[in-house]
């Protein structure tokens, strides 16, 4: 006889954290915690498929996001699109790109743009490749319309929001 699953057993990373009616946050918290490290995983894992070993996930976001649109990027501009307080990080990645020619840069004044090198951009195009075939196949079986996905997105978004104000609440305390 199998036993049924109970209905009151909830999924959480820290069993501590969800007491009273903080379970659901609770569960979410895990749900996202366990989605960053298989995406960071995912990141690396294509990206080595594409033809790069040696690049972390910051670095595979950080080419992304100067590869996007084909504009431009300075480091304020990186840091804010990706939300990363941290621009030490990100000025850490765009030197490792730059050193290994994904990246070019130009100085005015006291900006440096960043633009995506034609390696860089290869590079990209077969990140996307092998995300069509090994990611994007997969996810039709989901059976997720686009609104769906796209309802997702803006909670994630809006959840991302309070976070950050969050943050910021506790670092008045």
């Amino acid at each position: 006889m199998t036993e049924q699953p109970n209905p009151k057993r909830r999924i959480v990373s820290s069993r501590h954290l969800a007491e009273g009616e903080s379970w659901e946050t609770s569960e979410i918290e895990y749900g996202m915690i366990i989605a960053y490290n298989a995406f960071s995983r995912w990141m690396t894992k294509c990206m080595s498929a594409a033809g790069n070993t040696d690049l972390t996930p910051l670095e595979i976001l950080v080419l992304h996001n100067t590869n996007h649109r084909s504009r431009e990027k300075r480091l304020a501009d990186i840091c804010f699109l990706l939300n990363i307080e941290d621009t030490h990080t990100v000025n850490y990645a765009l030197r490792k790109l730059m050193k290994m020619e994904l990246l070019s840069s130009e100085k005015r004044g006291k900006e440096v743009f960043y633009t995506t090198s034609d390696k860089g951009a290869a590079l990209c195009e077969e990140y996307r490749i092998v995300r069509e075939r090994c990611f994007l196949d997969g996810l039709s079986r989901l059976d997720m319309t686009g609104d769906e996905m796209r309802e997702i997105a803006a909670s994630l978004r809006t959840l991302s929001g309070q976070y950050d104000q969050a943050s910021r609440a506790a670092a008045s305390l």
